[in-house]
């Protein structure tokens, strides 16, 4: 699958660098990888699995409408707001 030659053009493509030994790890770890993608290609899609069948549906509750809590209580919570909104620290 993967050599080293191809995970150092990688390397290099992806600006890293890597010693011997770092280089021989990443090959191997890639190698493994790719081994697992390939068991997860080959899944047989076709048949249905019985995992997804654990919940007998009339056994779920009944989707009813109820009232909301009041947008001004809620909003009690927030340590700043703007309007009838959160505001929240921006995250990059």
């Amino acid at each position: 699958m993967f050599n080293t030659e191809l995970t150092k053009h990688l390397a290099e493509l992806s600006k890293l660098e890597f010693t011997d030994a770092e280089l021989d790890k990443m090959t191997n770890d890639m190698t493994n990888i790719i081994a697992v993608m390939d068991k997860v290609c080959g899944f047989d899609t076709s048949k249905k699995p019985y995992a997804l069948d654990a919940v007998d549906y009339k056994d779920l509750r009944k989707d009813e409408h109820s009232e909301s809590y009041p947008t001004e209580k809620i909003l009690e919570n927030a340590n700043i707001k703007r309007g009838a909104t959160f505001v929240v620290p921006k995250v990059v």
